[in-house]
């Protein structure tokens, strides 16, 4: 184990049942987090993936103060039958 501080390398995932644009072959498609691509152990096509420069959305999470209702207290009643 090294010292450096820095994250530990990402391994390159496969993707169950994906299949290759390329070659067709199935099975064989891996996603490299660390450069964002999908490659081909197979044949060796790389693509860039299409998510990797999407910003993220606006989330939108309310403020706890905006979340506050004034309303009256109501009596509950309960049955018994």
């Amino acid at each position: 184990m090294s010292d450096s501080g820095s994250e530990p390398k990402q391994r390159p995932r496969f993707v169950a049942g994906a299949i290759c644009p390329s070659c067709q072959e199935m099975d064989r498609m891996v996603i490299d987090g660390a450069a964002d691509e999908r490659r081909c152990v197979a044949c060796g096509f790389v693509e860039a993936r299409r998510d990797a420069g999407a910003s993220m959305p606006a989330t939108r999470v309310t403020r706890a103060s905006a979340r506050r209702v004034e309303a009256e207290a109501e009596a509950v009643r309960l049955l018994d039958e």
